[in-house]
């Protein structure tokens, strides 16, 4: 059994972060980077809200630049995932799917949140070009342009609000007949002379050269006044929620009702004593890669506080 003083699971800005700043605290981390390493950021393409690179980034390079810096500060970072975490009792019992089984002084958990997507082959086909999960990462790009937002709930209405701040024209693509955001959303976005609001429509594809042109839509499915009909579009966003990649453990650590890990007020703290949650997984709220970083940054500081505490640094 191999004994660490942190370890942390997930890859992405938070983990990534975290692991920089717990080297640099002589924390001697290990970090498995999970079956997405990079974490969300790498499902976009050019970064550019990111603080420092003046001219915006690659996703992938700006991931595999933090996955370098931590190593050169002296990180144990390792491909695969974490597939059991006994948080039962300190130190904690972790082991990979290789079988091996570490005893950590303390967890940092980064292992972040999945977009849900409506399940489309063009979704896949389209990702990056014309296809995202986040108009405040992507929304730049379709200044002065058209675009779609799928959902009726507040993300929905909150991206298309913000998108309609720099989009020609924003359509809200609605499978009900009615939205599900409070009230308040739902008259910010029936006001907005450039939103369109589409109730009872499915998107049942999307179509395009050299990316996104447009959507194939079904208004009334299944009824008898059902419709086909398409629209012109440059960009797809999907606002149908995130799902936090908590399924490990559940049943250990408080978590929220989407399954979001709750943590202490101004802190990365969970419910179990030297376990930290850092990045989306513990962020229905903001989902940037910056925050997630600051988190991950957080995380690693209270993890070496704790154990400075416990006379196990």
């Amino acid at each position: 059994m191999e004994k660490v003083k942190t370890l942390i699971i997930g890859s992405g800005p938070a983990g990534y972060t975290a692991a920089i700043y717990a080297s640099r605290s002589n924390l001697q981390p290990v970090l498995y980077r999970g079956i997405q390493p990079g974490g969300q950021l790498t499902t976009t393409t050019i970064i550019e809200n990111f603080p420092g690179f003046k001219d915006g980034i690659d996703a992938n390079q700006l991931m595999m630049e933090m996955n370098q810096q931590a190593v050169n500060v002296g990180a144990d970072v390792r491909d695969g995932a974490i597939v059991k975490a006994d948080l039962s009792k300190r130190p904690f019992i972790c082991e990979d799917e290789r079988g091996n089984v570490i005893e950590a002084s303390t967890v940092i958990i980064a292992t972040g949140a999945s977009a849900k997507y409506l399940g489309l082959p063009d979704e896949e086909k389209y990702r990056g070009q014309g296809v995202s999960a986040c108009a405040t990462c992507d929304g730049f790009f379709y200044r002065k342009r058209t675009v779609a937002v799928v959902g009726g709930g507040d993300t929905a209405c909150e991206e298309a609000m913000y998108l309609s701040g720099l989009a020609k024209k924003v359509y809200m693509i609605v499978r009900k007949p009615f939205l599900r955001a409070a009230e308040i959303m739902q008259k910010r976005v029936m006001e907005q002379e450039n939103i369109e609001i589409l109730f009872n429509t499915n998107t049942v594809g999307l179509f395009g050269e050299q990316g996104v042109e447009g959507a194939h839509l079904v208004r009334n499915k299944g009824e008898q006044n059902e419709e086909n009909y398409d629209i012109a579009i440059d960009g797809f966003f999907l606002a149908i929620g995130h799902t936090p990649n908590t399924e490990l453990f559940k049943g250990q650590l408080e978590l929220d009702q989407q399954g979001f890990i709750i943590t202490k007020p101004r802190s990365t703290a969970t419910n179990i004593e030297g376990v930290y949650a850092a990045g989306d997984v513990a962020d229905p709220i903001y989902r940037q890669g910056v925050v997630a970083a600051g988190t991950g940054a957080m995380a690693a500081i209270e993890a070496e506080r704790f154990l400075q505490d416990k006379g196990e640094k």
